[in-house]
């Protein structure tokens, strides 16, 4: 009766001097300013972001075989003409809109990794998602993601270390979990805001540091009681350090007005602020088209093409470039022929980009538009040789998390 009682007396104390309003778990890495001081990353750690284009990307049109004839007999109806791709050799070429990457690529940049898939393609969104994130084709119900894996084989060296982040989701991906490491999810900034009420900035001052005070005060013998004092504590801290985060960060580059440069953003800042988590992970929607595919994969290859090339020259303002890897993936590609809705349906093997410091290039060879399996490309990079390459950039066995050995790819 008396722990109840000292409970119903700190939330009346709590609401007396202002409210915490969160949605959503703090990270752990935000959430105390001492273990900042002492976790903040080495400015040479190198940190990996993971970009999911969800839904299926047409490899077919974002890389664009426009040498080959075969390429237009498949798609009359959406092949993207001759004049307009962005040529990178005599056989291929970037969609229009990837104007962004076009640039990166030029400067040295940006690899692509043509034709990457798995054996025996699973044409469902949810089974192959999966899949990627798992990086377990053979496993019907995976329970645990590679980047999961990678965060738990780096917890028993560098607890410290081993930090994530997933943005924009309300849901942790498979690829984050793990056995010994809990990554958070932040679906936007403002997810972690300290609402004190309403009135002048000295009266909401006041009502600030009279919940700091309450929640220092001496605790009673009480565990429920110290976790919320802690749950309390935490959510101030987290809030006042991400209000930091906007407030300190400067930059001259200008972001585009979408969803995924506002992530991008973010991370950036994060990096710069040298916060400790080494992973992050973001998804870009809608590449589900099946129908009426032109105009809307257009503005994805676009959202796509910007918020890339305006990360990297953010990064690279801060001196940080060379210490970021970004890399895409979609859980398949699309079908070699066009659909009768002037669209694509589920395929196989795709194709991802690669932020890769001063290791841009073309990898892999182009699948035979010709030679096909059911009517889809057969894979000519396993994806897994991917992972392969970006646990090399973390420092981090692949085969430790992937269970076998797999030939790194050379844009690490």
């Amino acid at each position: 009766m008396m722990m109840t009682s000292n409970r119903r007396e700190f939330l009346k104390q709590v609401g007396a001097a202002g409210v915490v309003s969160l949605s959503a778990t703090p990270p752990q890495f935000l959430a105390s300013a001492a273990d900042l001081a002492a976790t903040a990353t080495n400015r040479d750690q190198r940190v990996l972001v993971l970009l999911q284009l969800a839904g299926g990307n047409d490899g077919l049109n974002s890389l664009i075989p426009y040498g080959d004839p075969a390429y237009y007999k498949a798609r009359p109806g959406i092949g993207i003409p001759k004049n307009q791709v962005l040529r990178i050799n005599d056989y291929v070429g970037l969609h229009p809109r990837l104007v962004g990457l076009k640039e990166l690529y030029d400067e040295g940049n940006l690899a692509i990794v043509q034709g990457v898939g798995y054996p025996q393609t699973d044409r469902s969104h949810f089974r192959s998602m999966d899949i990627w994130q798992s990086a377990q084709p053979l496993n019907p119900a995976p329970r645990d993601g590679w980047l999961g894996r990678a965060l738990d084989w780096q917890f028993d060296r560098q607890p410290a270390r081993a930090e994530g982040l997933a943005l924009g989701t309300d849901k942790l991906p498979l690829a984050f979990v793990g056995g010994r490491v809990s990554v958070p999810t932040l679906r936007r900034l403002e997810d972690f805001q300290l609402v004190a009420g309403h009135g002048p900035e000295s009266q909401l001052k006041l009502k600030k540091e009279t919940l700091h005070r309450v929640i220092q005060s001496t605790a009673p013998n009480d565990r429920e009681l110290d976790f919320l004092r802690r749950t309390t504590a935490t959510a101030l801290t987290s809030a006042d350090r991400l209000k930091s985060l906007n407030s300190n960060y400067k930059t001259t580059v200008d972001y585009p007005s979408t969803g995924l440069a506002t992530r991008l953003k973010l991370i950036a800042q994060m990096i710069a602020a040298e916060l400790p988590a080494r992973i992050y992970f973001v998804s870009l929607d809608g590449f589900d088209t099946h129908a009426q595919q032109e105009v809307g994969h257009s503005a994805l290859l676009a959202e796509l093409g910007g918020a890339i090339l305006a990360f990297q020259r953010d990064l690279a303002g801060h001196g940080l470039a060379d210490r970021v890897l970004l890399s895409t993936f979609s859980e398949f590609g699309r079908r070699v022929a066009e659909n009768g809705s002037l669209g694509t349906d589920h395929g196989a093997a795709s194709m991802l980009f690669a932020l890769a410091p001063n290791k841009g290039g073309l990898y892999g060879s182009h699948p035979s538009l010709t030679d096909l399996d059911d009517g889809d490309l057969k894979h000519t990079s396993d994806f897994r040789s991917v992972y392969a390459s970006l646990l090399n950039w973390l420092q981090i066995p692949g085969e430790s998390v992937l269970g076998q050995q797999f030939d790194p790819i050379g844009f690490v």
